[in-house]
């Protein structure tokens, strides 16, 4: 393994834990995206998302339950892919949107 993907392996690895925030709601949404959608997506998505993982637990649970919108309109995009995600797989019987 290289050094850039031991980094790499690492930085997912911490990002992963970030996306556990120990409220079910969230955990429900953010947990299945990082572990489904997250490669997939391009590096501007991947930065929106490691900085809407910086954002408070109430914020995001405003967002992503479509409640509020938020005040960094950069975010709105990732928000809609992890709502749309969350909406279409499994789960959804027991998610409250």
């Amino acid at each position: 393994m290289s050094e850039q993907q031991a980094f790499d392996a690492t930085a997912r690895k911490r990002l992963y834990w970030h996306s556990r925030r120990g409220m079910w709601e969230l955990d429900l949404m953010l947990v299945p995206f990082i572990e489904n959608c997250f490669d997939g997506l391009s590096d501007e998505d991947q930065y929106a998302y490691q900085t809407l993982l910086a954002c408070e637990d109430q914020d995001l649970f405003l967002w992503l339950m479509r409640r509020e919108l938020p005040d960094d309109p950069t975010l709105a995009p990732i928000i809609k892919r992890i709502v749309d995600y969350a909406e279409s797989t499994h789960t959804s019987e027991v998610r409250p949107l």
